[in-house]
C-alpha cells in the first residue's frame, strides 16, 4: 500500500543525519494525517449516503401512512358515531389519536438518528495515532538533558 517510511542503509553505510530523521518522522507525520483524514472522508460518504437513502424511505413511508391515515382516521371517527358517539365527538377522538400516534412516531425516530455511527473507526485510529506519538522511550528525556549540560546533575525544567 505505502512504501516504507525509513529507507535502510547498507551494513557498511554510515548512520542518518538527526536532520534526515527528523525530515522522515514529519514525512511520515504528514503521511499518517492524509491517511486519517482520507478514512474520515470515507466513513463521512457512507453515513452521508445511509441518512440520505433512510430520509428518502422514511418520506415516502410517511406520505403513503399519511394517506392511510386519513382513511383510517374517517373509518374511526365514524365506527364511533355508530356506537351513538355524536359525531363531532368521534371525529375529536379521532385526531387526539392521530396526535398521539404522531407524538410515538416522532419519539421513536428521535431515537434512530441518535444511534448512528460517528466515525468510530476514525476517533479509533486518531486515538492510537496520538498514543504512538506521545509515547516515549522512559530514560530518553533524562539522558538528553544529562548529556547536554555536561553531565553536572542539574535539571532545569521549561515552562
Amino acid at each position: 500500500m505505502a512504501e516504507p517510511a525509513v529507507r535502510r542503509m547498507p551494513a557498511g553505510g554510515t548512520d542518518q543525519s538527526i536532520g534526515d530523521l527528523v525530515s522522515v518522522a514529519a514525512r511520515d507525520i504528514s503521511q499518517l494525517v492524509r491517511y486519517e483524514l482520507d478514512l474520515a472522508k470515507i466513513e463521512l460518504k457512507t453515513d452521508v449516503k445511509r441518512l440520505g437513502i433512510g430520509g428518502a424511505l422514511l418520506a415516502v413511508g410517511g406520505f403513503v401512512a399519511c394517506l392511510v391515515l386519513v382513511l383510517l382516521c374517517f373509518a374511526f371517527a365514524f365506527g364511533l358515531n355508530a356506537l351513538h358517539i355524536w359525531l363531532w365527538a368521534s371525529f375529536l377522538i379521532a385526531a387526539g389519536t392521530c396526535v398521539l400516534l404522531t407524538g410515538l412516531a416522532v419519539l421513536i425516530g428521535i431515537i434512530m438518528v441518535r444511534k448512528m455511527g460517528g466515525m468510530n473507526k476514525t476517533r479509533t485510529s486518531l486515538a492510537e495515532g496520538l498514543t504512538m506519538l506521545r509515547r516515549r522511550p522512559k530514560g530518553a528525556r533524562s539522558s538528553a538533558r544529562s548529556a547536554s549540560d555536561g553531565g553536572a546533575g542539574t535539571q532545569v525544567r521549561a515552562g
